[in-house]
């Protein structure tokens, strides 16, 4: 199935944020956003500026022992897992994992974790350090509808 991709290079803390900012602002109901990327890549930093976006949270701690924070929005319950200690996909299933993927919009940081259990239909978020500090954001979809939504944000290049 073909996908689309679009690519971003975070110069900084900031571009992490901007990018953050601007996925939320089309975010809706369903929406998944896979965050991949080694320790240190900048997972947590653009879950908690997507986060800190669209509620009133002042505090964003990581959910890595918690496994999964929930936010709430005007428009949407917000989930976000840190399946880093999971040690089965199995697991996920005790994490309301099904209500958060159809129900809300879900930030999962470590997805490969899930195994066959992601779903298809995400924004699949690469974020790959470079050489020179720089972080380059690969955001890869299959559907037209998703990718069509971040046609209108001015912070992408195509690739």
């Amino acid at each position: 199935m073909p996908s689309f991709i679009y690519t971003y290079l975070a110069k900084n803390e900031a571009d992490t944020v901007s990018i953050a900012k601007a996925l939320a602002l089309v975010s809706k109901i369903g929406d998944t956003y896979a965050l991949y990327g080694t320790l240190g890549a900048g997972k947590s930093v653009f879950a908690r500026a997507f986060i800190q976006s669209l509620t009133k949270a002042t505090e964003v701690p990581s959910p890595t022992f918690t496994l999964v924070q929930t936010y709430e929005t005007q428009d949407f319950e917000i989930y976000h897992f840190d399946l880093y200690r999971l040690k089965n996909p199995d697991e996920i299933w005790e994490l309301n994992i099904e209500e958060a993927l159809f129900g809300a919009v879900s930030l999962i940081e470590w997805p490969e974790k899930m195994g066959a259990y992601l779903p298809r239909d995400i924004f699949k978020i690469t974020i790959t350090p470079q050489p020179d500090g720089n972080r380059l954001f690969q955001i890869e979809m299959i559907s037209e509808e998703k990718y069509k939504r971040l046609q209108s944000l001015t912070v992408f290049s195509e690739k």
